[in-house]
């Protein structure tokens, strides 16, 4: 049989008009009955798409399989964590070749101090295994941990389990000195939890119908979910909330957020029972975060500074009146985070789009010395944050740096020298060497004249002939940003010639709360010509061919994606939207939905106001659909995802095929759902390989890059 005749036929979706009313216009929306996952036509619909893109794609199986086979070949299966010290033990967690979670384990300290030298290959001598995923995992098609809460004490864990993917925990507390999960009788919680001191009541939250934390409860473990207590419920639909505990386990802490507000609420966890304090009332547009240690509170805000600034302030502290201003803000270097132990503050940054941390010594005072010292990173492009250090009493400070061709970095920096010491880089195995590949930062120019940073990795061997296969990703949502990180299954792209690069557009945050507020709001528009910038400057420097440009973004980088295509459709030949928000102005016009009522600070309320209407209108990838050839389009979800629900990209693809004049053949427009997860995807690491592999091997075909070189 000829092709022709042997072709797929895509799923249509029967148009039913649903007339909605969008600022006081009625508008007619033939595919928003696909929204009802319950329904069994929705079902039917979604399984359709499913088997007309594995059709559409089954010439890739062997691609697919050769990508997941690089992935797993290049990683160490069996490989143990850094060991971590916290108080009487250290915790790591290890993989086994051939099963899908982790196993999270601790031994004791013992008589000797120093870190110890595992054997990734076999279980440590006298170990004591607090979880195994696998054993959690058993028989589920889904599992994924919100929680994981070892008390003070060390005798007791708390850890949430999501078995669908929708982001709604059942809470477990395991007895570690017997092995048996002792309570299980709170169920449905969101994410956070922290133990009082003596570890007989746990703090947790709970989300509202629209998926919104707004409730923290303590729970007396042992009694029954009945008795809990609700300690505190916020009413304002704008803010979310966190619970957890301070480094020193002294204190629990409540943290409240809009998008452009925040307050913080501080108990001793002596006393479970109290009542939680302010540390500083809200105020509109005033953002803070608090750091408790010994008698003072440290805290990072913007009261000053739109940059923000660090202070401190008496452990006691009820009032904003009472910070006292330690490093002052500075336009473009943004101070994101601090974390103190008992003679030194890391103080977490950004400076010229580039991470940073700064070590500020402490005097016998408890107050910086000078300016410190920056933690050194000697090269072009990389990323650097502190990693996990549960210890206040401590030298050491344990940091992470990695870039795009240097594998994740453990290091442990002497914070009275500065020395830095690697602990562990991530092994890369099949012959890996990171000088067979280049990184560079370019600087794209934008309509209005702002430069945006790319941050741009290839094989050395890749020359800028304007030939090249490219991938260019983007994000630029929340303040959010796509720092250079390492990846394993990037080298699947690489070693086959694609030149990979990352935009760093506005509403990102990586260069400053400015770079996120000239992108957002009524500045949304600045993201996604920001982007088409990006990607016209890779193809005027010659770096990528203009018929062979991807992009790809996820989330409200798949609102990005949609943004972009509607734009530029000519400038793409593939894209990947992960579970993308492209029916962003449905989503926003409805208050009920998860999300929204807080979004309007993000991206405007187009019920109150008709310019930020029309703006959205603008943009809004599903209202933009043009008329002529578009990209091939890989659009993925899951069924369950609470963030972005699976009907916006259902409805994006029926609306696209309907209108755009591609030949499916040669640019197919696919929906792939996965029918239990949620916005992460795919839990298990094999299952997760297997699904990176089908979307990597969609966009290399597209883009003629299906052979490795040699």
């Amino acid at each position: 049989m000829t092709a022709e005749t042997t072709r797929p036929t895509p799923p249509v979706a029967a148009r039913r008009e649903t007339v909605r009313s969008h600022h006081g216009e009625d508008v007619s929306d033939p595919y928003e009955w696909l929204r009802d996952k319950e329904d069994p036509e929705v079902i039917a619909h979604l399984e359709a798409e499913n088997a007309y893109t594995e059709a559409m794609t089954s010439h890739l199986e062997g691609l697919r399989e050769a990508v997941f086979t690089e992935i797993k070949g290049r990683t160490q299966e069996t490989d143990l964590s850094v060991p971590v010290r916290h108080r009487d033990w250290w915790y790591y967690s290890r993989t086994i070749e051939g099963q899908q979670y982790a196993v999270h384990g601790r031994i004791a300290v013992g008589d000797s101090p120093d870190r110890p030298v595992l054997d990734p290959a076999s279980p440590p001598e006298g170990e004591q295994v607090l979880l195994d995923g696998n054993a959690e995992a058993e028989g589920l098609e889904f599992f994924s941990l919100g929680a994981f809460d070892v008390s003070a004490s060390g005798d007791r864990l708390a850890y949430a389990v999501d078995t669908s993917g929708d982001e709604r925990f059942d809470l477990r507390i395991k007895d570690l000195t017997t092995g048996e999960v002792i309570d299980d009788a709170v169920t449905g919680i969101g994410y956070g939890t922290a133990w009082s001191a003596d570890a007989a009541h746990i703090f947790y939250t709970r989300v509202d119908d629209a998926w919104r934390p707004y409730q923290v409860w303590r729970h007396e473990v042992g009694a029954s979910a009945e008795t809990d207590v609700l300690v505190y419920q916020e009413d304002d639909e704008r803010f979310w909330m966190g619970v957890g505990a301070s480094r020193d386990d002294r204190h629990i802490i409540i943290g409240l957020g809009s998008k452009n507000t925040s307050e913080f609420r501080i108990l001793s966890a002596e006393d479970p029972l109290g009542e939680f304090r302010v540390v500083a009332p809200r105020e509109e547009g005033v953002e803070y975060e608090v750091e408790p240690a010994g008698e003072r509170l440290w805290i990072v805000h913007n009261r000053s500074h739109r940059d923000f600034e660090l202070a401190v302030a008496p452990l006691g502290s009820s009032s904003a009146e009472e910070w006292r201003t330690v490093l002052p803000g500075e336009e473009g270097v943004r101070i994101s985070g601090v974390e103190a132990f008992s003679g030194h503050l890391a103080v977490s940054l950004r400076r010229d789009g580039l991470t940073q941390v700064q070590v500020l010594p402490l005097s016998t005072a408890g107050l910086p010395v000078g300016q410190g010292y920056q933690v050194p990173v000697d090269e072009e492009v990389y990323s650097i944050e502190t990693g996990t250090n549960p210890t206040y009493d401590t030298d050491t400070l344990q940091v992470v740096v990695e870039s795009l061709v240097t594998p994740r970095s453990i290091y442990d920096l002497d914070l009275v020298s500065g020395d830095l010491d690697l602990v562990k880089r991530q092994p890369v195995l099949g012959g890996f060497d990171p000088a067979d590949y280049q990184q560079h930062r370019l600087w794209a120019t934008a309509a209005d004249g702002t430069k945006i940073p790319i941050s741009l990795v290839a094989r050395k061997d890749v020359q800028v002939d304007g030939t090249n296969p490219g991938l260019l990703y983007g994000y630029g949502s929340y303040e959010i940003s796509i720092d250079p990180y390492f990846s394993v299954a990037r080298l699947s792209y690489l070693d086959r010639g694609v030149v990979y690069a990352i935009a760093h557009v506005r509403g990102g945050g990586e260069m400053g709360r400015g770079w996120y507020e000239t992108g957002r709001m009524e500045h949304k528009r600045n993201t996604f010509t920001d982007f088409v910038a990006c990607a016209d400057h890779l193809v005027e420097t010659g770096w990528v061919a203009p018929d062979r440009l991807a992009a790809e973004g996820r989330s409200a980088g798949g609102l990005l994606m949609g943004a972009v295509v509607n734009l530029a459709p000519e400038r793409f030949r593939v894209v990947h939207a992960g579970v993308p928000f492209v029916d962003a102005l449905t989503t926003i016009l409805d208050p009920s939905l998860p999300l929204t009522v807080g979004e309007w600070e993000e991206w405007g309320n187009p019920l109150e106001s008709a310019e930020i209407y029309e703006i959205m209108r603008s943009y809004s990838p599903y209202e933009n659909i043009r008329e002529t050839d578009y990209p091939a389009i890989l659009a993925t979800t899951g069924l369950n995802d609470t963030r972005v629900f699976f009907v916006e990209p259902a409805k994006w693809v029926a609306r696209l095929r309907e209108t755009v004049t591609n030949d499916p053949a040669e640019r197919p427009i696919l929906l792939k759902t996965e029918m239990v997860a949620g916005h992460g995807g795919k839990t298990g690491r094999y299952d997760a390989w297997r699904e990176t592999a089908f979307e990597i091997a969609f966009m290399l075909d597209q883009l003629g890059a299906t052979e490795l070189r040699g």
